[in-house]
């Protein structure tokens, strides 16, 4: 298994596919082992590096607080470790916010950036507190999630759309870490790093070529957070699609327009 040293932490990555050199940044409480479906999107025609965040999957679990700048900067290092000097760049969700973070950071690095479903912070706004939902009964989270996820997705909708149940079923199926244990404390430290993420003023100096897509339902990362990135930065290009947090799962043109722009000379 392949790991990094990276900043005083190992953290494991994965290498794959062909093409243009892609960067691929994970949302919140994501690793490359429930993931690894979304990373073959991209390594069908990129060469893709994408690793677990500090605190999750097979990365270590340092001592917390976290930052975003931390997150971007393993990033960051873990692309001069596998010689990448430029790279393109899509964050999806928590990722997005670290795409954002990188891409302010080190513009000159980036050749192209998508942000997939996700937020400024600041006064662009900031995603759902998804922190506050630990504190909730298993019963009020489980439904509350379920309408973050997908404003539309109420029993009737999920009886009469079976591809959304499907999605709906596997979200609400995924186990949370063990109490107690070093995952349950990196995901703990992702989440209070997340609710710091504020980007909105530096956006200006991001310089490539930027996607910037969002779901019409998305509760977690509305709508309009993402129509404040792209007022942001001067050479977005916003998309909507139809579809939650998970659109891209949901509306079978987004994937296909996101490979397309990154793709792109």
């Amino acid at each position: 298994m392949p790991t990094a040293l990276v900043n005083g932490i190992d953290v494991y990555y994965e290498r794959s596919g062909e093409g243009p050199r892609l960067l691929f940044c994970n949302g919140s409480g994501q690793n490359l082992e429930t993931s690894g479906m979304l990373v073959d999107v991209f390594t069908a025609r990129f060469d893709t590096v994408a690793h677990d965040q500090r605190g999750l999957g097979r990365t270590a679990v340092p001592p917390g607080p976290y930052t975003m700048a931390e997150y971007a900067a393993d990033a960051l290092a873990l692309a001069d470790h596998v010689g990448w000097d430029t790279f393109r760049l899509v964050g999806i969700s928590f990722g997005g916010m670290v795409a954002q973070e990188i891409a302010v950071t080190a513009p000159e690095r980036v050749e192209r950036l998508a942000l997939l479903c996700t937020s400024p912070g600041g006064s662009g706004g900031s995603s759902y507190p998804l922190h506050e939902l630990a504190a909730m009964a298993p019963a009020d989270r489980a439904a509350l999630a379920m309408t973050l996820m997908d404003a539309r997705f109420d029993e009737q909708w999920l009886a009469e759309h079976p591809d959304d149940r499907m999605l709906a079923e596997a979200m609400a199926g995924r186990r949370p870490p063990e109490s107690g244990s070093d995952a349950e404390r990196g995901m703990r430290e992702q989440m209070e790093a997340r609710r710091h993420h504020d980007v909105w003023d530096r956006l200006p100096r991001i310089t490539s070529p930027t996607l910037v897509a969002s779901g019409r339902y998305d509760g977690i990362a509305p709508p309009s957070n993402s129509e404040a990135i792209a007022s942001r930065i001067p050479a977005a290009e916003l998309r909507r699609y139809d579809g939650g947090h998970a659109f891209f799962a949901q509306d079978g043109s987004a994937f296909g327009d996101v490979v397309t722009f990154l793709a792109a000379d």
